[in-house]
């Protein structure tokens, strides 16, 4: 066998890898509109693309930062941490799911996720971990995130939670 044979081989089967990789196997693991534009798209480059590294911390030090110096009004992304306490609902005007959030050993925010215009996050347990994108607000408890769905009207940014792997907005 010659050496052009064999390099025309070996393309072909990664490219044959490549497609199966990206129409069979990705399609399975994420939502439709997770999908990279072009089918050829490299997996490995489009995981890579969906890695931000140290974003959690980074969301984590942003509530630390507003509550020491008593802000309000400040998107806070990727903060993270473990479900310390369910609260019960808020049913005036509309419905919010409450819950504890514990980001570090000695900190906690309340997260009150509005179940009006976003999907409740029904298998929800203390102890779990989650991921908040929203709005926080200050207060001398540890502060609230809200705004942890989209915005109908489109005026303000949309916020989300990740629980388990889904993404709730």
């Amino acid at each position: 066998m010659t050496t052009r044979f064999l390099w025309n081989l070996m393309r072909f089967w990664t490219l044959s890898l490549l497609l199966i990789s990206t129409t069979v196997l990705i399609p399975k693991v994420l939502p439709a509109n997770a999908l990279p534009s072009s089918v050829l798209a490299a997996p490995a480059v489009f995981w890579q693309s969906m890695a931000k590294p140290n974003s959690n911390k980074n969301g984590n030090k942003q509530v630390l930062n507003a509550y020491k110096n008593q802000l309000s009004n400040v998107i806070v992304e990727d903060v993270s941490g473990t479900v310390d306490k369910l609260l019960p609902d808020d049913t005036e005007g509309s419905r919010h799911q409450r819950f504890i959030l514990r980001v570090t050993p000695g900190h906690t925010v309340l997260v009150v996720h509005n179940i009006d215009l976003a999907p409740r996050l029904n298998d929800l347990r203390a102890g779990d971990r989650v991921s908040v994108k929203g709005e926080y607000e200050w207060n001398d408890r540890g502060g609230l995130i809200h705004w942890t769905h989209r915005d109908p009207n489109s005026r303000h940014e949309d916020g989300w939670i990740v629980h388990r792997n889904v993404r709730y907005e």
